[in-house]
């Protein structure tokens, strides 16, 4: 009988809710988060509109260069001084950046040229907010709560995929897309406020020996541990041959081989940020404990394979369940991967590891953007996606070969 009448456990992935700082955090994130996936649903579309797949290439490239610009410096600073305050200052700008965007497009004076420039300005404020916030996490959890709390922030960020894509397909088609850049501009004055009523627990402060001496110590650490340098350095690769083109052909993929508008756009994206949702909680009640390097690189595996079926799909209702499944690969890999960098690596150098880890991973994406522009009208963007995912499956499979890789649990 006191078995029946004892309180139902609450499921494991909620245990960092317990935490007020964290609930903060993880508020604030969820509101910026779905402002950051409609921003960039209609500033894809905007783009594309505007000046074409080659010239959205040409947007992406610009963020994508202006972010790895400031992502080193910004783990050095993160290391050095207060996480919450880097993200607070890099909200703010971003608030300023994108409200800029949004009144020229608003009154009528919007350009490619001055989408560059805003753009660029975005990516800047992201190159110092993402180290801090990586950085952040294990100070606002206690660390059993740790794999609870990349879940729920996780289902923040994939859940945004499925809100933000679709609020922006809605307000982009009956109103404006001067709105969507609005609302996410006013996204950031909500986090940078929640971020200021957080007190996180304060960390012995990285040893100030210089900017570079500090970035050369962090790549030292990173190049002691196979799994960290390994898989970065696959993911430069990776992202490169398999992102970059579906970011700048996802929405000709949707126009001219699906023949469909903004709306399919919008509901793919939300399909994609839904299975996202469901990998990461599944993450989040499983949290996984023994060998997470291979589990790692077969959900990488499996997801470069899901964006195969998806982009050669012959009908747009099957790529929607191709989406579902590669979200779902994505969320739980993801999560995962963060988890293991908040337990493995020393919180004094965890922002900075962090930063390696962007660093790396994105680093030869403005490279990736600039070629899938380039081939964006010498072939149908399904082909041209799928030959990258399949290079990519092929890396992928053979690294699950590596002994290294089995003995990281």
């Amino acid at each position: 009988m006191a078995t029946l009448l004892a309180p139902a456990r609450r499921p494991r992935i909620f245990h960092a809710l317990e935490h007020r700082d964290f609930r903060l955090l993880w508020s604030g994130q969820t509101v910026s988060l779905i402002g950051n996936t409609a921003f960039i649903t209609a500033l894809g579309w905007r783009t594309f509109t505007l000046a074409g797949s080659a010239k959205l290439g040409f947007v992406l490239v610009a963020e994508s260069a202006s972010t790895l610009a400031t992502l080193l410096i910004g783990g050095v600073l993160a290391d050095r001084y207060s996480r919450r305050a880097l993200m607070i200052v890099s909200d703010l700008a971003r608030f300023g950046a994108v409200g800029g965007l949004a009144l020229t497009d608003a009154t009528g004076h919007l350009t490619f040229p001055l989408i560059l420039l805003f753009t660029t300005l975005v990516g800047l404020g992201d190159g110092f907010f993402y180290p801090a916030y990586g950085g952040i996490v294990p100070l606002v959890v206690e660390p059993p709560s740790l794999g609870s709390a990349n879940a729920l922030l996780g289902v923040s960020r994939w859940g945004s995929f499925l809100v933000g894509p679709v609020l922006a397909a809605f307000l982009y088609e009956s109103t404006s897309p001067a709105l969507v850049f609005g609302l996410d501009s006013g996204s950031f004055l909500v986090s940078a406020f929640l971020l200021y009523l957080a007190r996180p627990r304060l960390i012995e402060a990285a040893t100030q020996a210089g900017t570079f001496q500090e970035i050369r110590a962090a790549m030292r650490y990173v190049a002691g541990v196979p799994w960290l340098w390994v898989t970065i350095t696959m993911f430069s690769l990776v992202l490169m041959l398999q992102l970059a083109p579906q970011q700048v052909l996802l929405p000709k993929l949707v126009k001219e081989h699906f023949g469909r508008g903004i709306g399919s756009y919008g509901v793919l994206t939300a399909l994609l940020g839904l299975g996202m949702v469901i990998g990461t909680v599944l993450f989040g009640q499983l949290n996984p404990r023994r060998h997470r390097g291979t589990l790692s690189y077969v959900i990488w595996c499996a997801n470069s394979l899901s964006i195969i079926g998806l982009v050669l799909s012959p009908r747009y209702e099957l790529a929607l369940g191709f989406a579902v499944l590669r979200g779902a690969l994505i969320g739980f890999g993801t999560t995962l991967w963060d988890t293991m960098l908040m337990e493995l690596v020393p919180d004094h150098l965890l922002s900075r590891v962090v930063s390696l880890d962007i660093f790396g991973s994105f680093g030869l994406m403005p490279i990736g953007l600039l070629v899938a522009a380039a081939v964006s009208g010498l072939a149908p963007p399904g082909p041209i996606i799928a030959v990258g995912a399949s290079v990519s499956a092929l890396l992928f499979a053979v690294m699950l070969t590596r002994p290294w890789l089995r003995r990281v649990e």
